[in-house]
């Protein structure tokens, strides 16, 4: 019986689940971004985010867990110098997973899985985003304004009198 055996195993034995998954995961610190299957996206998100929190604490016991899981040196060094730097007040969630449609030859559901912080795009439309918004439309408030100068005119002749 397979009760509580929730892991997915993508079709692969546990070694070349896991060199996949380190492979993958160097290249989305590499890269940023990476473009896959999003059964294997999902695997990667479980996968990474856990190197991804011990990499705050810049320490050699977790530079070694880090590398341990990786066996790359580059990905290790990029990942404690410059994406912990980045993530460092993010508590958890560092990767975002975006569907793009199914793949043409099988039919496989395909997405990007990206680290937040580092889609420009997204950061720009939060930053246009923020700025206050008012449920007035314009004309009411250009009216409000064109009225505004008439009553001190007003005033002023009713003082000069």
């Amino acid at each position: 019986m397979r009760h509580n055996k929730k892991f997915n195993h993508l079709g692969r034995t546990n070694t070349h689940r896991d060199a996949m998954l380190s492979n993958m995961a160097c290249s989305l610190i590499k890269h940023k971004r990476i473009f896959t299957t999003t059964a294997k996206a999902k695997a990667l998100r479980k996968y990474v985010e856990p190197l991804i929190t011990k990499s705050k604490e810049d320490t050699t016991h977790s530079r070694r867990v880090v590398f341990s899981n990786l066996q790359d040196k580059f990905a290790v060094t990029e990942l404690f110098k410059e994406i912990a730097q980045k993530i460092g007040d993010r508590p958890g969630g560092y990767t975002r997973i975006i569907k793009t449609g199914n793949r043409l030859g099988d039919n496989a559901a395909m997405c990007f899985i990206e680290l937040v912080d580092y889609n420009e795009n997204m950061l720009k439309d939060t930053a246009a985003k923020k700025a206050p918004k008012t449920r007035r439309s314009r004309k009411k408030a250009t009216a409000s304004v064109a009225e505004a100068p008439t009553a001190e005119a007003a005033s002023e002749e009713k003082a000069a009198e």
